[in-house]
């Protein structure tokens, strides 16, 4: 209904939505690449639970399995003129490949995206300010020790360097409105910038169940029968009988 509803006001469904746009749900601005962005995130998401977990691991198995459907839902939609935009931005891309990748594509053979490094997309500024790099902010406050070990790294920081280093290519073509309908609509999870938000909380939340080594056993292990009493229907009577 929401994603109905921001489609309304659009005039063409062959027509780009307006990076920064109102989605109608408050703070969520219409994000101005959403396919990149979730190219990126999906393919992070991947390398990270091939690096960090055993294959045994139930959580990446299920984590796999969800962010390669999403992949392949996000590589099936192609906005006009991409192809184009590959040619133009292939001889940069083959010349920095510290600073971007090919990824292939899941479901067709031969083909390939093109995404940014992780170390690079850091080095790069908004369009606001240009000594202000992307991330996360950096807290404030008394923190502890754990969560300031890498305070010297951050303020020893050159971005205005990093800025002029980095290489810049042209942006990926914007999908239509009508093809960010139709991912919205086949992924079922509420609008795109929806979607890139929970990418996001995924790719960091591999990060904290790989350092907590989730998928060993328990330091110690429960006593036989510790959590029989949880079970459904063991702390009630049974029905009487008639």
């Amino acid at each position: 209904m929401r994603a109905t509803t921001r489609l309304l006001a659009v005039i063409s469904k062959s027509t780009p939505l307006v990076p920064g746009a109102p989605t109608g749900l408050t703070g969520l601005p219409t994000h101005a690449a959403p396919r990149s962005t979730l190219l990126y995130l999906y393919h992070q998401t991947l390398s990270k639970l091939q690096a960090g977990f055993p294959e045994s691991s139930v959580y990446r198995q299920s984590t796999e399995a969800l962010t390669k459907h999403r992949l392949s839902i996000i590589e099936a939609v192609k906005p006009e003129g991409l192809q184009a935009w590959q040619d133009r931005v292939k001889k940069t891309v083959d010349s920095h490949p510290e600073a971007f990748r090919r990824v292939p594509v899941l479901t067709q053979a031969g083909e390939e995206n093109i995404i940014w490094r992780t170390a690079a997309l850091q080095s790069l500024a908004t369009a606001s300010y240009e000594d202000e790099g992307l991330g996360a902010p950096q807290l404030e406050g008394l923190r502890h020790e754990s969560e300031r070990a890498n305070q010297r790294e951050v303020l020893e920081r050159d971005p205005v360097e990093e800025h002029r280093v980095v290489p810049r290519i042209e942006p990926e073509p914007a999908l239509t409105a009508g093809q960010v309908e139709e991912v919205e609509q086949k992924m079922g999870a509420g609008l795109i910038e929806e979607v890139v938000q929970v990418a996001e909380g995924e790719m960091r939340l591999v990060d904290v169940l790989a350092e907590g080594k989730v998928w060993e056993d328990l330091e110690e292990s429960p006593n036989a029968g510790q959590w029989a009493y949880f079970e459904r229907d063991t702390h009630t009577p049974t029905t009487q009988k008639p």
